[in-house]
């Protein structure tokens, strides 16, 4: 009775996949993965799997790819960085993620962090920008 909840953190996300379809008898209360815009591989591997009824919570970590998206040298020709807000707010853009972890290094970045929430999800236009700078950084 000391236990209310179980989650389970991993970078195996086949693994995740496998218990949301029912093939692991696991208790897992949530799964903690990474997700962003570099990488994207959740949105095959597990968030398809999960049950309507009765899924585990998904904490994303790593929103911001260590910071990839959000220099210069890392993009597209003619693009301009991501913001960190940009970061977190497409992974709260998808309606499977439940929570995401931020780690700001000051007052400053977690005002920024923070303006994820205000600004709320991506348009369409947003998410093929950032999809497209994701891909970018992934298969270069």
């Amino acid at each position: 009775g000391k236990v209310r909840f179980v989650g389970m953190s991993s970078h195996e996300r086949p693994l995740f996949g496998r218990i949301a379809r029912g093939e692991l008898d696991l208790p897992l209360d949530l799964f903690q993965l990474r997700y962003n815009v570099v990488h994207r591989g959740a949105e095959e591997d597990i968030f398809p799997h999960l049950s309507q009824d009765n899924s585990p919570g998904i904490v994303v970590f790593t929103a911001t790819c260590w910071r990839k998206p959000l220099k210069a040298r890392n993009m597209p020709a003619g693009e301009a960085p991501l913001t960190a807000a940009d970061c977190y707010r497409f992974v709260l853009s998808n309606p499977n993620v439940n929570l995401c972890i931020t780690g700001p290094a000051n007052t400053h970045q977690m005002e920024e962090n923070l303006a994820a929430l205000a600004s709320g999800p991506l348009s369409e236009e947003e998410m093929a920008r950032v999809k497209r700078i994701g891909d970018h950084i992934h298969y270069r």
